[in-house]
This record gives C-alpha cells, structure tokens and sequence, in this order.
C-alpha cells in the first residue's frame, strides 16, 4: 500500500520537505536572535536615555572613540562655540522637510573641544544655497546633549562624495573633521538637548532616538517560521493520507465489478 512513497513525484516531496524544515528551523532562530540583540539594545538605549547626566570627559576623550554601550547617553560638557569652523551636514530630513544639521565645536580648553549638534534647519531654496542657521551663544556656554558615536558610511548608510559646497559634510565623523583643526576633537558628538544660556533663537532639537518595540516583529516573525514547520509537516502527512485513501478506494471499486460470465 505504502510502495507508492517511492515513486520520483513522491521521493521529491520528501526531499522538499526534508529541505525546507530544517531552512524553516534556520530562519526561526536568526529571527529569535534578532529580538533578543534588538531587545538588548532598546533597554540599553532607554536606559542611558533616562540616566543622570555625567561629565563628558568620564566617557570621552580625544583620540578615543565613544564606546558603544555609551550611545545617547546624556553628557554635560562647558566651552565657548567656535562659530568660524561650524558646518553643515546634508541630506537630514525632519519632520518631512528636508535641511540640515548644524554642527558647531565646542572649545573647552587644554587644546581640546567636542562637535556640538546644536540642531536642525529648513534647507534653502534649493540644495546648494545655505540656509538660515541662528547663530550659538557667545561666551561661556553649558551643554547636555546626547553622546553619539562618529558616523561611518557602514553605519549611517550615507556614502561621502565630494564636491559638496564649503561647510558641508555628509556625515558626522569626528576624525575626518578634526583634520586641520586648531585643537583636538573628542571622539564622536554630543547632540544638543539643552544648554545655558540659551539663545534668543536656535536651531530646532534633533528628536529623541525611537526606541521601537524592542524586536517584537522578530519575535512574531520567528513564531511565524516555526508554525510553517508544523503546516509543512502536516501538509506532508495529509497528503499521504488522501493518496492512500484515493489508493483504498481505488482497490474496492475493483472488487466491487462483478466478474464478465
């Protein structure tokens, strides 16, 4: 009854099945291991979103990159803006408009100051005229921002290119733009939330990071590559089931014919 199972139609259903379970198997736990890393990194972002502010020279240095547990966490830092060596960085959209980012450096002494993303600005009338940028506070300045890793072309997803008008970068790179500096920068940026004094007018904030579900799609997805190990399997089963029935009935029809005299 069962010699049907080796027939080629059916040995290649079973070597489909037998591929695809374990192919199932696979793509449940990568989906699994993306909640948990994403999970991990939501409570660790929330977590340094929602600590005390600490001195910027306990987690950053120059010549020092920020670590990357240290991401958004909330740093104070005192200085007087060096408004001759700000820049602008491109292609940062906000709040469905396009415009830029303001970076000015923060000189705080000994040689050294760090890159202060004071905010956003509507672009100009077109990509390559510069926009209205408020200018920083004069004098002593008292900033708490949110400590952010030097952006890469791998991490960003920005590819540099050159030829872009003076002033303007495409990503936030503290090493790239230390070059040429009258001092040294720290590694990475400090995206402004606050500062004293304040100025009349400013650039607009730069949000708060979005957390997301913390993985809660991965997890759904890895749910969902599991059940279909449980659907291919009883999809395999029914079929065999229905061709031995067809296979029985087949067989009874038979008997059933009276003999021809």
């Amino acid at each position: 009854m069962y010699r049907f199972l080796l027939t080629p139609r059916w040995l290649a259903l079973h070597v489909v099945v037998l591929l695809v379970i374990p192919a199932f198997v696979f793509l449940g736990r990568w989906q699994f291991g993306r909640f948990e890393e994403r999970s991990a990194n939501s409570e660790r972002v929330t977590a340094n979103i929602e600590a005390a502010p600490v001195p910027l020279e306990r987690l950053a240095a120059p010549g020092r990159q920020v670590r990357e547990d240290d991401r958004f966490r909330k740093v104070t830092v005192s200085g007087t803006y060096d408004p001759a060596h700000a820049l602008l960085v491109r292609r940062r959209p906000q709040d469905g408009q396009n415009g830029f980012y303001v970076l000015t450096p923060l000189v705080t002494g000994n040689g050294t100051a760090v890159i202060v993303n004071r905010g956003w600005v509507k672009a100009g009338a077109t990509a390559d005229a510069t926009p209205e940028v408020p200018a920083p506070p004069t004098g002593q300045v008292n900033v708490t921002g949110r400590l952010r890793l030097s952006e890469t072309e791998d991490s960003s997803g920005i590819r540099e290119r050159s030829g872009l008008p003076a002033g303007q970068v495409l990503l936030i790179n503290a090493d790239k733009i230390g070059k040429g500096l009258p001092y040294r920068l720290v590694g990475g940026y400090v995206e402004l939330t606050e500062q004293a004094p304040a100025p009349a007018t400013a650039p607009a904030p730069v949000p708060e990071p979005d957390v997301g579900a913390g993985g809660g799609l991965n997890l759904a997805y890895g749910v969902q590559w599991w059940l279909f190990i449980g659907i291919a399997l009883a999809g395999w089963v029914l079929l065999i089931r229905r061709e031995v029935a067809e296979r029985k009935a087949g067989d009874s029809s038979k008997e059933s014919v009276p003999a021809a005299n």
